[in-house]
């Protein structure tokens, strides 16, 4: 696939799914994501994206340390509810990394592996998101704020000429590569800016 070039120099996170090994669906049990992943699972990249993927893998980082991080043991909670805004991608993202899931999610086997439940909305958090190991209890609570990180200042007035199909060859274009480049300044520049990505065990 035609990504953007950057999208490889975002860091990747490994992590072990004791039910993929068991079933043999990896060697392992072993589980590679990087961005493109949580681009192909959402259709597209942006800011939104983008900020999801990217507290997911400090905040699992932040849980584990040096540890192998275990896929469908950690729990996921959202203060938005579903229906609001953007919470449903954001946590299709997490899902797709810590293997979270809601009602619908798998059941289990023998009563283990079990990812129903492990996916919460409209919770009373003091952050946008909390990641609770389920072995130990551990917390890692986590906000992003992608607004801090201002796109270009043509990139609105480009978006107006796209959506009302004014916009010509040259400025559809345009309108992308502007678009993918805040992606860019946030993954990148910012990844390890406490203004943008909070984090905070409790």
């Amino acid at each position: 696939m035609n990504f953007p070039d950057f999208f490889d120099q975002v860091p990747r996170i490994t992590l072990r799914d004791p039910l993929a090994d068991l079933l043999g669906s990896v060697t392992g049990g072993l589980m590679s994501y990087g961005y493109a992943d949580a681009v192909r699972l959402a259709g597209h990249s942006c800011p939104t994206v983008a900020s999801a993927y990217w507290l997911g893998v400090r905040a699992i980082k932040t849980l584990y340390g040096d540890d192998m991080p275990t896929r469908g043991a950690i729990q996921v909670s959202l203060r938005d509810r579903l229906e609001t805004g953007t919470a449903g991608v954001v946590a299709n993202v997490l899902g797709l990394l810590t293997g979270a899931a809601s009602d619908g999610g798998f059941a289990g086997i023998g009563g283990q592996f079990v990812r129903r439940g492990l996916l919460q909305f409209n919770v009373d958090i003091e952050a946008e998101l909390r990641f609770t190991r389920t072995d130990t209890g551990q917390v890692v609570l986590a906000q992003a704020y992608p607004h801090r990180v201002p796109g270009d200042p043509q990139t609105m007035r480009l978006m107006q000429l796209c959506l009302s199909a004014q916009a010509t060859d040259e400025q559809l274009i345009e309108f992308g590569r502007l678009w993918q480049q805040r992606v860019q300044r946030i993954l990148l520049d910012h990844a390890w800016d406490d203004t943008v990505f909070e984090l905070k065990a409790a």
